[in-house]
């Protein structure tokens, strides 16, 4: 898989093995199928990536956020990376706020 150019993903810490409740859960969220969802998570990838500009940046942002909130709200641990020219970073929850807020800003 080619490294994202400007964006955020998402990736489980561990290899979680989800109910089917979850992965559909995830499915409806991320629009990711459950065999997609699955290999994702046992390959340690991100199971949702987010570009933070271009024409997608409007749909794929929003998934992203409430993927954290999802996530979050189950106490699954996750781990974000910010995608800058290919090279990435381990950020936090409030900096991917804070990198989105600036992207939408960047876009009106």
């Amino acid at each position: 898989m080619p490294a994202p150019q400007n964006a955020i993903s998402l990736t489980l810490d561990g290899t979680p093995d989800f109910p089917s409740v979850v992965l559909q859960a995830l499915y409806r969220i991320t629009r990711r199928s459950t065999p997609e969802l699955r290999r994702a998570i046992r390959a340690g990838e991100p199971i949702f990536t987010a570009a933070l500009f271009g024409t997608d940046h409007i749909d794929v942002v929003p998934r992203l956020e409430k993927t954290v909130d999802y996530l979050g709200g189950l106490g699954i641990p996750f781990t974000l990376h910010e995608w800058v020219d290919g090279s990435r970073e381990e950020i936090a929850v409030q900096l991917m706020r804070e990198i989105i807020e600036a992207a939408d800003g960047s876009s009106a």
